[in-house]
């Protein structure tokens, strides 16, 4: 619609003007002595019309004949630039390939054309480490750091997740302690330190982590759970040659931080350095706070010594009408009541002990029991009996 406006508006104007040109009578004398023309009004318009168009065009052919040799510059550059950009993006692609020594010389390439100097730098760099070229990892390193600022924090993420992977964890830590003075804290870098202090073996510094993390949905319940407990078990065993220390780490302990195995590692070095009293309330407190039965548990508890025979077997036998084929409860009632000297109640829990598992352990507590009553034959038989398990 708008370019039919326009011609009719085009054949309009050339109406008017033929209209007007005819109506014309008017002449223009021109006077230069000794000569003199005289022309139509009509022809003399039309000629200036077309001297200024010529004018007008020759203006712009001159411009553009001066301005070539600039385009021809800024378009090479454009070229430069692109080809640039192209060398960058393969560098890209084959440090994903896993190509890193022609990642490392296409990101040289970009580096040198200038093209994102810091990241190709970093390419650079990742290549370098990667081909196990820790000199010249470390020298485009260095120049991410100078040639962009904006890189600094992406330099120092990448910087700490080498060192992890080399296992150099005390400079990776370096390298997030200035990362988070500059730049804070996020949960990428939170994941980073947690996995260079798990190898440093700052399993506190695990335990604070694994909280942060955990109250961010960062990782999956199950690695948490996994970590969280190598980490208590880590610090039960450094802690295993004080009772006092332990005890109070333990009292500090979180009630759902006690699964996979801890209650079980902390009532066991508790019994080795004889606080007896803290393995026993460790491990009723953690089969009172926890619904998931525990087997190794009632092992240790029933090995524990002291003076507190008579009340244990009491809460044992408690727990044994609520699992009445667990063969490691039947066992600990079974050592239990022999310290107590109770002998047919012992014999009675071994036996049914061993009818629900046959085990070396259960053989061996039934012939100690035998040699104790003089029933050397018995007793003999389980001997062979548990060796034969033993063996098998």
């Amino acid at each position: 619609m708008r370019a039919l406006f326009w011609i009719v508006a085009l054949f309009a104007l050339a109406v008017a003007l033929a209209l007007g040109a005819r109506a014309n009578d008017g002449y223009v004398l021109l006077v230069l002595p000794p000569w003199r023309a005289e022309v139509s009004l009509n022809l003399f318009l039309i000629a200036l019309l077309a001297l200024l168009f010529g004018a007008y065009a020759g203006l712009r052919v001159l411009g553009a004949t001066l301005a070539l040799p600039g385009r021809v510059r800024a378009y090479r550059a454009q070229r430069r630039r692109e080809r640039a950009a192209g060398v960058f993006q393969d560098a890209v692609r084959l440090l994903f390939e896993g190509r890193f020594g022609q990642a490392l010389k296409k990101a040289t390439e970009a580096h040198a054309a200038g093209t994102a100097p810091g990241l190709s730098a970093l390419i650079a760099a990742r290549a370098a480490q990667r081909m196990r070229e820790s000199g010249k990892q470390q020298g485009w390193l260095e120049r991410a750091k100078i040639d962009d600022p904006r890189t600094e924090a992406a330099t120092l993420m990448l910087e700490a997740e080498m060192m992890n992977e080399e296992r150099r964890f005390d400079a990776a830590l370096g390298a997030l302690e200035r990362l988070q003075q500059r730049h804070g804290r996020h949960i990428a870098a939170l994941r980073l330190e947690l996995r260079a202090r798990q190898g440093a073996g700052d399993w506190d510094g695990v335990l604070r982590l694994l909280r942060q993390l955990d109250k961010r949905d960062a990782l999956p319940p199950e690695l948490v759970r996994g970590v969280r407990a190598k980490a208590h078990l880590a610090n039960i065993e450094r802690l295993a040659g004080d009772a006092a220390q332990l005890a109070a780490y333990l009292r500090q302990l979180p009630d759902d931080e006690r699964g996979q195995g801890v209650a079980a590692a902390a009532a066991r070095a508790l019994a080795t350095l004889g606080a007896v009293p803290e393995a026993q309330r460790l491990i009723e407190s953690a089969f009172d706070a926890d619904d998931v039965w525990r087997p190794e548990l009632a092992e240790i508890y029933g090995r524990l010594a002291g003076s507190e025979q008579t009340a244990r077997i009491a809460r044992a036998e408690t727990w044994l009408r609520q699992h009445p084929d667990d063969a490691a409860l039947l066992l600990a009632l079974g050592r239990m009541c022999v310290r107590q000297r109770l002998w047919g109640k012992a014999q009675s829990y071994l036996e049914a002990a061993l009818s629900v598992e046959a085990s070396p352990a259960v053989h061996l507590e039934l012939a100690s029991l035998f040699d104790q009553l003089d029933k050397t034959d018995e007793a003999n038989r389980h001997y062979r009996a548990s060796a034969a398990l033993a063996g098998a």
